[in-house]
């Protein structure tokens, strides 16, 4: 593409190792669990040490108790007094709630200041808000990179927290920087470069948790805190980014920056027709008063359009792509996988590889069709992982059944939900409403995001090989309620995207008159 330069490319690059960092946080906590688990037990008191992470359990994974003796000729194996079974079922409940609690932390987290974005990015600026909330990334990765120094239980979920909150801003202000310094017509394909920058942070956090690199006993701090480097890069490489020209022209007024700004970005193309866009669109924010969040939910105009940017995050987090994000050696290891780490680290080439793919196919295809053929294609994923879950037990071979549907349902993900909804709320909504609607889809995302984090391995240990089938069957509901509700957004504008709205609500009206009025001539 003619206009695209090595400015563009450098400040697209930039922005998105905000996601970079994102991706490799919700990675990074996967590979490593058993090893810091059992770490979490000795901090406790608890002791729980799995015999995937050492050589003192037992084969049937019952815990050993300090200062009781090897028994039954096995070297390493333990045999716990009988009185303490129920403290012991108290310390595994302990445990399990401290690691839930350092996986979706995270998630609180974004939670919390997904709401701040619009304010920080309008008061600071695109650049300049990226630059400061770089630095609760770096405090974040500190705190888990020394958490052997002190409570590790404490640092980790205090530092998993921070970067939470670091990834919460960063999530609102990438998209956005991105959207306003790209050329309208790459502005789709640049916009599946978050969720590409997503799942290299994934993969690579899954290659260095690998044991003989950083997931051992001894380096997992450095494993938690690596992503501080990635901040640190991003720090420096934001100082020779220009600022957004929409931000400039549309809430500052200065004219001439925002040229200069075009220029850097375009090379030496007349900025004039950008600007005169820029123009329009400000008259346009002028004419079209800012919208509050309570006005969003309480006015008829804009209810469908949040209906649908709700549903679209919610589908994208209970879709159960975090749940193999985060546990997936888990499942693997539940699968008869001999080296689950080697199976997960597979999960996160095909993801990458497939998102490389979707930059291609978002502006061939339709937003809407690729969102329901990843959906119907995880949802088919979801019930044959059940099937070889369930018939593992009298069928060895199901056992691969079980892996290629985890590595089509990752597949299928990339498709469509995971990067359509990044960039869909802002193609639903204009300007008055859209800064609302961003906060609170991010706000849902990221609540979605802690509830998976938080229950999912609850639900495992519930519902033993059942448990993709709850996944099946949300999926199902978010297909039928993406056939019937979402629309497509693919080269239309807002007013065309709100005239699809009006008719779908004119319709059903129309249909609910029409239903009244057949049961008052049949009365």
């Amino acid at each position: 593409y003619t206009e695209c330069r090595g400015t563009l490319v450098l400040s697209v690059f930039t922005a998105v190792l905000g996601f970079f960092q994102y991706g490799y946080s919700l990675g990074v906590i996967n590979a490593p669990q058993k090893v810091i688990e059992a770490h979490y037990g000795r901090v406790l008191g608890i002791v729980r040490l799995d015999r995937h992470a050492t050589n003192t359990s037992r084969e049937d994974g019952t815990i050993p108790v300090p200062g009781t003796e090897p028994w039954g000729g096995t070297e390493g194996t333990f045999a716990p007094p009988a009185n303490i079974n129920d403290d012991l079922a108290t310390s595994l409940h302990m445990l399990t709630m401290y690691w839930s609690l350092s996986v979706s932390v995270f998630a609180v987290g974004g939670m919390v200041s997904s709401f701040t974005v619009g304010w920080i990015g309008d008061r600071l600026g695109r650049v300049k808000a990226m630059l400061v909330v770089n630095v609760l990334s770096i405090a974040g990765n500190l705190l888990m990179g020394l958490a052997k120094f002190g409570p590790s239980h404490i640092l980790i979920i205090a530092g998993r927290a921070v970067t939470g909150l670091y990834c919460g801003l960063s999530s609102g202000l990438v998209p956005m920087y991105v959207s306003e310094v790209s050329p309208t017509a790459l502005r789709g394909a640049l916009g599946t470069l978050h969720q590409l920058a997503i799942v290299t942070g994934i993969l690579i956090s899954q290659v260095l948790g690998l044991e003989f690199l950083l997931g051992n006993d001894k380096l997992w701090p450095l494993l938690l805190g690596l992503s501080g480097v990635a901040a640190l890069l991003q720090f420096f490489l934001l100082l020779l980014c220009p600022e957004s020209p929409r931000y400039l022209y549309i809430k500052l007024g200065k004219v001439e920056e925002a040229k200069k700004s075009l220029k850097r970005l375009r090379g030496n193309c007349d900025p004039m027709k950008e600007i005169a866009e820029m123009e329009k669109e400000k008259q346009e924010a002028a004419s079209e008063k800012k919208v509050s969040i309570r006005q969003l939910f309480t006015s008829s105009k804009y209810r469908q359009a949040v209906l649908v940017a709700l549903m679209v995050q919610i589908s994208q987090q209970f879709s159960g792509i975090n749940a193999i994000f985060y546990y997936s050696t888990n499942i693997f290891e539940r699968a008869g996988v001999d080296q689950p780490v080697y199976a997960t680290i597979g999960v996160g080439v095909v993801n990458t590889v497939f998102t490389v793919i979707s930059v291609f196919l978002v502006e061939k295809a339709g937003r809407r069709s690729l969102f329901l053929a990843g959906l119907m294609g995880m949802l088919i994923s979801a019930v044959a992982m059940t099937v070889g879950l369930v018939l593992l037990s009298q069928f060895a071979w199901m056992s691969y059944v079980s892996m290629v549907a985890i590595f089509l349902f990752v597949i299928f993900f990339e498709v469509g939900p995971g990067p359509i909804p990044w960039f869909i709320v802002a193609e639903l909504f204009s300007q008055g409403p859209r800064p609302a609607a961003i906060a609170v889809a991010g706000f849902c995302n990221w609540a979605c995001n802690f509830i998976v984090g938080m229950c999912f391995q609850y639900i495992a240990d519930l519902c033993g090989p059942y448990v993709f089938a709850i996944f099946a069957a949300l999926l199902l509901v978010f297909f039928l309620f993406a056939y019937f509700k979402v629309p497509e957004t693919k080269g239309k504008s807002f007013e065309e995207i709100a005239a699809v709205f009006r008719r779908k609500k004119l319709s059903a009206k129309a249909m609910t008159e029409l239903q009244d009025l057949r049961g008052s001539e049949e009365a």
